[in-house]
């Protein structure tokens, strides 16, 4: 069971309704999820989550197909459903096959050795609370990813660390 209420915009705290009326109305379904809707609970952490949403969108220069792999094999590592079923639907949308997004849940190959450094580097720093090991963090650069994206990809990292720990803190019932 949830241990936040899911607001509504009309019943969210002062602080979280412009916020949260922002993301109903990207939304497709035109209403918050459940991790929305319970992130407005504080207006502080809705507010954050979605800093870390809109940095990773303006700033960032990663394909969204490669966002969603790291999300995913984040979402994974960091073992919580609902962040997988999310992080797993909008993988498909941007391209990934349903047996490439087994292998990014699991940690199996891909069949793109790129993909499958990077997404080594965040799921050894996921689990091992930012650490990487040398061997792993040469690997991915030996498979072409720059310093700068590897600082970059600490950015998703962050944010799916941030949500996936919210959905397992709030016990955030899926919705999707």
């Amino acid at each position: 069971m949830s241990r936040f209420p899911n607001h509504t915009i009309d019943d969210a705290p002062e602080g979280s309704r412009p916020i949260l009326q922002k993301i109903a109305d990207s939304s497709p379904t035109k209403r918050p999820l459940n991790v929305h809707a319970q992130m407005a609970h504080s207006p502080a952490v809705l507010a954050a989550y979605t800093a870390l949403r809109a940095v990773t969108i303006e700033h960032g220069t990663l394909d969204p197909k490669v966002s969603w792999a790291l999300n995913l094999a984040t979402a994974a590592t960091i073992g919580n459903p609902y962040m997988i079923g999310i992080a797993s639907r909008f993988a498909l949308i941007n391209g990934w096959t349903e047996a490439q997004i087994t292998a990014l849940r699991t940690g199996s190959t891909t069949g793109d050795a790129k993909i499958d450094a990077i997404t080594r580097v965040v799921r050894e720093a996921t689990a091992n609370s930012g650490n990487v090991t040398d061997a792993v963090w040469k690997a991915a650069q030996l498979n072409g990813w720059s310093d700068t994206q590897l600082a970059e990809v600490f950015a998703y990292l962050g944010l799916t660390v941030f949500t996936g720990y919210f959905l397992n803190y709030a016990q955030t019932d899926p919705d999707l």
